[in-house]
């Protein structure tokens, strides 16, 4: 079957499997907890919100609140933003929460690096760093790269608003934005050249989250003889309990992280077998370590 003529079909099926997409925030989670902009979903190494120092065994639970930063020493950390929106901190980096909310998400990299994931960004959606005095607003689906030593923004993929100087300048892919004191200049550059040991740490973190879709979508979904979820109520944050994280559930069909990973809807995984590549097919019943189902993007179809 076609890209297009499965992708149909997921769409069509799409209203029989859901109560309707709720708003932000409505996918059911563990302990009744539900994450919100600022929670922490998965730390390694020395990190810490103030004193209190965050254990990497646990790696779920904690949450940035309003005001408090998050520090990391000879370690990292990855935090959800907005549903489908991840956040991740590099070593020796602090991260403030300056706005928890949905709708006004704003954090500041006090020092260090950051790089956002974004797999899609909805119109309510306001996300904004502050880095040394500059807002860099994600306005598209894509990779952003925020250092604050260098003092410049890069965008891997996707558009940022940058106003400095109270100056904005648009900054596309495969562009970064150098603040100087009368504003920001937008310059090509080449992204490969910045794919170091912590983009490499980013990408894996995107495939494990990638094949934790999978298993999310099994669980909420009920996709087995005989099983039943706990219902899947459209985009959003969903607990993949096999792999003690939050990862993004689409509402429809396979939606495409900038660094190629699938994330698949229930709808995806309950009609398995899929295929990838032609005359492959690759089912999600099986498991194949580490990433079985984070399979590359298939750009034979088409599919950027």
């Amino acid at each position: 079957m076609q890209w297009s003529s499965r992708s149909k079909l997921l769409r069509g099926l799409l209203p029989l499997v859901t109560v309707g997409v709720a708003a932000w925030g409505q996918a059911p989670a563990p302990f009744g907890q539900q994450p919100r902009p600022g929670s922490i979903n998965y730390v390694e190494g020395q990190v810490s919100i103030g004193a209190e120092t965050l254990n990497p065994a646990a790696s779920n639970g904690g949450v940035l609140d309003r005001g408090q930063s998050l520090t990391t020493q000879v370690g990292k950390a990855e935090i959800l933003l907005t549903p489908g929106v991840f956040l991740r901190l590099a070593d020796n980096s602090t991260l403030k929460m300056v706005s928890p909310d949905l709708a006004n998400t704003a954090v500041e990299l006090e020092r260090g690096r950051a790089i956002i994931e974004a797999l899609g960004i909805h119109p309510a959606n306001n996300i904004r760093v502050v880095q040394n005095g500059t807002t860099i607003r994600v306005v598209k689906k894509g990779l952003y790269d925020f250092d604050a030593a260098d003092d410049e923004v890069r965008v891997v993929k996707g558009a940022a608003q940058v106003t400095a100087a109270s100056r904005a300048v648009t900054v596309n892919g495969a562009h970064k934005a150098t603040m100087r004191g009368d504003g920001a200049i937008s310059q090509p550059y080449e992204p490969k050249q910045d794919e170091d040991e912590f983009y490499r740490w980013c990408s894996l973190r995107s495939g494990y989250l990638s094949e934790a879709s999978v298993d999310a979508g099994h669980v909420y979904l009920g996709a087995g003889p005989g099983l039943y979820g706990p219902g899947w109520y459209g985009f959003g944050w969903y607990w993949s309990p096999w792999f003690g994280v939050y990862t993004y559930l689409p509402a429809d069909g396979i939606f495409w992280s900038p660094f190629g990973w699938g994330f698949y809807s229930p709808v995806a995984v309950f009609w398995s077998p899929y295929r990838f590549y032609a005359p492959h097919f690759h089912a999600f019943t099986e498991f194949h370590y580490p990433f079985g189902h984070g399979l590359p993007e298939p750009r034979r179809f088409g599919r950027r």
